[in-house]
């Protein structure tokens, strides 16, 4: 049985990256969200995404990853981002960059947000 606290921490995580995703959309003009329900949809699926592809990815680009000393993984980023906007209605990313920079927004404020909010410690 999952406690409520575990719950409540999982919600506050998914709204960080849906409010840091419509900021996204804010501050960056390549990338639109229709709603804030859309922004919702797109980071449980920016979730199931990290958990599930990234590691994947990382893997088989493991040489170019450590020629770049981790760099590439930002490029990664990018790319799942803009995956996501290929497969939900109301997220549009123009392009890469407007991807990468997404990514890079989603995820300094998704880090900063979750330390304010969630870090009990």
């Amino acid at each position: 049985m999952v406690s409520n606290n575990i719950m409540i921490n999982i919600l506050t995580k998914w709204s960080l990256v849906a409010l840091s995703l419509l900021l996204a959309a804010y501050i960056i003009p390549g990338i639109s969200v229709a709603s804030f329900y859309t922004a919702f949809i797109v980071a449980i699926l920016l979730g199931v995404v990290n958990i599930i592809l990234k590691p994947i990815l990382v893997i088989l680009t493991l040489p170019i990853n450590i020629l770049t000393l981790g760099l590439f993984t930002f490029v990664i980023n990018a790319i799942l981002f803009w995956f996501l906007a290929t497969i939900v209605k109301g997220f549009y990313v123009d392009g890469f960059l407007d991807a990468f920079l997404g990514a890079l927004v989603v995820s300094v404020v998704s880090y900063l947000g979750g330390k304010l909010f969630l870090d009990n410690k």
